[in-house]
């Protein structure tokens, strides 16, 4: 389960209304150290910016310079970098190539590549072949470095942290079902709307106690699933670790079903020559940039991340992003990826929002960005929809353990601000790194979430603003 669904799921009880609803429209807001101060958070530290749209005029700066964990607020310059580097009408192509006596299924790292797409790619590669049939089939992903987890250190089966390659099916994830009852049955499918074949190359079984194992032997990938967390029937996903492998057996037995027999997949380690029968483009990089911060994806931000860089490593990669960010005038970002699933990135609010507030970065990004994100969590009491007097907030939400951020844009009665508030229990997220959900973690971030309601809502009161930020920043 995803963090954001899970999050969801956990906000069913009737939160409070906003703290400011209701109030004279001229009565001060309270400032933000009073909201911070209530706010339950503990010993967490917070850096909230607000700047307002036209005039520049800093609204709110506090802790402005503190450099945080942006978490998935990441993907917002990760989004801008990719979109100047690349191109908003960029696509990414999987390429099925004729190489003498092999059929070679190329991918370009299309991030979105799912089943049902690939099956499409399969039936046009039979009618391509006629009557040849290969002797040797194989499948090459170094369009991309190969990445074998986004974020070292997680816990092994979380399904947002998998292997990014060049060729990526199904967002490198396979799909577990299983019913027990006696025994427990289990089964692996390369899960898609219409096409669902059975991911040959990936096995599971159950275990007694414990949690998830994971290993790789002559070629397969193998699950150890603890039994006590299955109940009687239910389903999840899980990461791959070997993407050319699972994708060559998918696109193995969707040819099968189009009358191309193919022979047993191998991986390709050099750059595929030969003739071209057969490609599939993905959707503009301005729609997968939208899907990546609806759903906050994590392998889509890596993808485009690398792509944009051309650099070899994910570490590289990182670092020619905050090359750029420099190069904006935008200084003391700290990077270690591009989805913001490192604890180790940094960045200060300050700069978020500074980024942000540039006219053509949200001539860019305020399109891409979710409506009311908050309600996810806090319901109607997130209060961001725009309608009878609430604020207009369109912003990207970001949240590891005992970290919560939000960053984006915020308009309610003819102001318009851009902002970011960065929380964090920097003690406490060290000390449950990789843990998923660890004890307090989830009361933890919905405070924090009220929080940024009210950071925002107080930044677009009717209040005088105080200076500007310094230019150098």
């Amino acid at each position: 389960m995803k963090r954001r669904d899970f999050l969801l799921a956990a906000s069913a009880a009737v939160l409070a209304g906003p703290a400011w609803a209701g109030r004279p429209r001229r009565k001060p807001a309270p400032s933000v150290a009073q909201l911070f101060s209530g706010a339950g958070l503990g010993r967490a530290s917070l850096g909230f910016a607000a700047i307002e749209l036209g005039s520049g005029a800093v609204l709110q700066d506090v802790g402005a310079g503190l450099a945080l964990p942006p978490a998935s607020t990441l993907k917002t310059v990760t989004a801008l970098y990719a979109l100047e580097r690349l191109g908003p009408q960029h696509r990414f192509t999987t390429r099925v190539l004729r190489d003498g006596d092999t059929l070679v299924l190329a991918g370009g790292g299309d991030p979105a590549l799912d089943t049902d797409a690939l099956a499409g790619l399969a039936a046009e590669t039979a009618r391509a072949v006629g009557d040849w049939r290969p002797e040797r089939f194989a499948v090459w992903g170094g369009a991309l470095p190969q990445v074998d987890q986004i974020a070292p250190g997680q816990a092994v089966h979380l399904a947002y942290n998998p292997t990014v390659s060049g060729m990526i099916l199904n967002y490198n994830r396979v799909y577990l079902g299983w019913r027990c009852e006696a025994d427990c049955t289990l089964n692996l499918q390369a899960r898609g709307v219409a096409q669902s074949p059975r991911a040959w190359t990936i096995s599971a079984g159950t275990t007694p106690g414990g949690g998830f194992g994971h290993s790789i032997a002559e070629g397969r990938e193998h699950w150890q699933v603890p039994r006590a967390g299955l109940g009687r029937s239910g389903s999840r996903w899980l990461p791959v670790r070997r993407p050319e492998a699972y994708a060559g057996d998918v696109f193995q037995t969707l040819a099968r079903a189009q009358g191309l027999a193919l022979p047993t997949p191998e991986v390709a380690h050099v750059p595929p020559a030969g003739t071209e029968i057969a490609r599939l483009d993905s959707a503009p990089l301005t729609v997968l940039l939208r899907g990546m911060l609806e759903h906050s994806t994590n392998l889509t931000a890596e993808v485009v991340g690398l792509a944009a860089s051309g650099a070899t490593t994910q570490a590289d990669s990182a670092r020619a992003m905050g090359e750029w960010l420099e190069d904006q005038g935008i200084t003391g970002a700290v990077l270690a990826d591009h989805s913001g699933m490192s604890a180790q990135n940094r960045i200060t609010a300050q700069s978020l929002a500074r980024l942000l507030a540039r006219p053509p970065a949200r001539a860019a990004l305020r399109p891409l960005l979710n409506t009311d994100p908050l309600r996810e969590v806090l319901g109607e009491a997130a209060q961001g929809h725009g309608r009878d007097g609430a604020a207009l907030v369109q912003a990207k939400t970001g949240t590891l353990n005992f970290v919560s951020c939000l960053a984006g844009y915020a308009a309610a009665d003819g102001r318009e601000i851009a902002f970011a508030a960065l929380m964090a229990d920097e003690p406490r997220l060290a000390a449950t790194s990789g843990r998923e959900w660890p004890e307090g973690s989830l009361a933890w971030v919905k405070r924090a979430k009220l929080l940024q309601r009210d950071l925002v809502a107080a930044s677009l009161r009717d209040e005088p603003p105080p200076a500007m930020l310094p230019p150098e920043i």
